[in-house]
């Protein structure tokens, strides 16, 4: 029988913690191709971001100049010379599935690059980090610095301060950059200094800027690791071809310094190329040992095997001891073997296919999208009438959506029920039988609509009536379909 566990057994100190605390991570700078990518990366993104809501685009006459824009109030989504209504939402949902097969594409062929290089924790905690060794310096000195953390200097003090200061600047403008996108970007600049923008503007740049100085700040590595749900369906998406940030352990074992594998090779002896520097330690940005095989906390970007290279390049070693690879190429070198790169193959061709199908799609409809549209709905009480003269009418709620940037004049027609005559009620057309109305640019127009046909000539219980609307100048035609009923 088991011996049953006391409650002194279950206490802290026999089985430790619940969770493990957290170990400051120091990156050490470092030089190479894929920190180059990673810059060049950054400063896209952030002038992206940052730039894209001062951005002009002519739309013309009274309409918004941003390039950028959603409209809220005016329910409207502007994007250079895309202009979207909430009832298109349905572009949103391809761009949706675009970003999550994309998504995928980018892991089957390169792991977690997105997390390394794209991902807005990661550019911006690079850029936070940026900050902290221009003030602080790099890793050692940093290291030094948080160990005589009660040996508080004027010197310390100030470089504390001014890192701070700058992180809250940086924070503060990703915050106010976020808000210019549902506004007017430069009247929004204008009056958030003289407190005359939009209570919810003040709002929105205080949660930002103190969830930026958080999560770039301070947990850092954490969101990544823990908060960040990517990794786990990363793991479950991959595959034995996609190329991941890898220890090439076939030539890099045993780990011996340069000396030491020197004396083995003369005797003989089998010597691997890591020298144990730890370098490919020191500038992982989430603090683990690739050495160790692949991690959850890996984001694939490729610091380790600039440092790797370099060390490699001093010691006059080849370079790739580190490099994106896979198990399989590793096994086929330990063999004599050719190392075999797969991008192409059927997993990354579906995706593929997936998103040219999606981008079609959405290319065509918005190509062919009409600017002038119709929505009818059929009274509901009464659904007809019986006019004294035996003649039948159905009232209709229509709804014109002119999407252009001008006024449209534009005509009624209705095919269905036999020699039926249309009214527009409030308006009056001088071509009784075909009513002609404006409709101003930029809006919705709602209409009450009569139609009244003959029974004689229509003798059955339900007629299906298509309603057109023609755009007298242009010749642009939008139709719906409803129903003709008899009481």
């Amino acid at each position: 029988m088991n011996k049953p566990v006391t409650p002194e057994e279950l206490q802290y100190d026999n089985y430790g913690p619940l969770y493990a605390a957290r170990k400051k991570v120091y990156p050490q700078s470092v030089s190479g191709t894929f920190r180059r990518i990673k810059w060049a990366l950054m400063a896209v993104c952030l002038g992206v971001y940052y730039l894209l809501p001062f951005v002009r685009w002519n739309r013309g006459l009274g309409a918004p100049d941003q390039a950028v824009l959603i409209d809220f109030p005016n329910r409207r989504f502007y994007f250079f010379f895309i202009e979207l209504w909430p009832q298109e939402v349905y572009y949103f949902t391809g761009l949706l599935i675009l970003a999550a097969v994309i998504l995928f594409l980018m892991n089957s062929i390169g792991g977690r690059i997105w997390c390394g290089y794209l991902c807005p924790q990661t550019v911006w905690t690079d850029l936070f980090y940026a900050v902290e060794r221009l003030v602080e310096g790099d890793r050692r000195e940093r290291m030094k610095k948080d160990a005589a953390a009660h040996k508080w200097t004027a010197k310390r003090i100030c470089e504390v301060v001014l890192k701070h200061s700058i992180w809250l600047m940086i924070a503060w403008w990703t915050g106010g950059a976020w808000v210019l996108y549902f506004s007017d970007a430069p009247t929004l600049v204008k009056d958030l200094p003289t407190f005359q923008a939009p209570l919810l503007a003040y709002v929105w740049i205080g949660i930002l800027t103190t969830t930026t100085y958080l999560l770039a700040g301070y947990m850092r590595e954490q969101v990544c690791v823990y908060m960040c749900p990517w990794p786990r369906i990363q793991a479950s998406l991959t595959d034995e071809w996609a190329l991941n940030v890898t220890y090439r352990y076939d030539r890099g074992e045993k780990r011996c310094s340069v000396k030491k594998a020197a004396e083995l090779r003369a005797l003989g002896e089998h010597a691997g190329d890591c020298v144990d520097c730890n370098q490919c330690v020191a500038v992982c940005p989430t603090g683990i040992d690739i050495r160790n095989g692949p991690q959850l906390e890996c984001i694939q970007c490729g610091l380790c095997i600039d440092a790797c290279d370099t060390v490699m390049k001093k010691i006059g070693r080849p370079t790739g001891l580190i490099g994106y690879d896979n198990d399989i190429n590793i096994h086929l070198r330990q063999e004599g073997n050719a190392p075999i790169y797969r991008i192409v193959r059927p997993r990354t061709m579906v995706y593929s296919a997936v998103i040219a199908l999606v981008g079609g799609i959405m290319l065509y409809a918005l190509a062919t999208r009409s600017l002038l549209d119709i929505n009818v709905l059929h009274d509901r009480n009464p659904v007809a009438i019986k006019l004294s003269d035996g003649s039948i009418r159905n009232a209709y709620t229509v709804r014109l959506l002119n999407k252009s940037g001008f006024d449209r004049v534009i005509a009624f027609d209705i095919d269905g029920p036999v020699n039926a005559a249309v009214h527009v009620v409030g308006a009056d057309s001088v071509t009784p039988d075909r009513p002609e109305i404006v409709i101003p640019r930029d809006t919705t127009t709602e209409l009450r609509l009569l139609v009244t046909a003959p029974e004689e000539t229509n003798p059955e219980k339900s007629i299906p009536v298509n309603f057109h609307v023609t755009d007298i100048g242009l010749g642009v035609v939008a139709s719906a379909t409803d129903n003709f009923v008899a009481p």
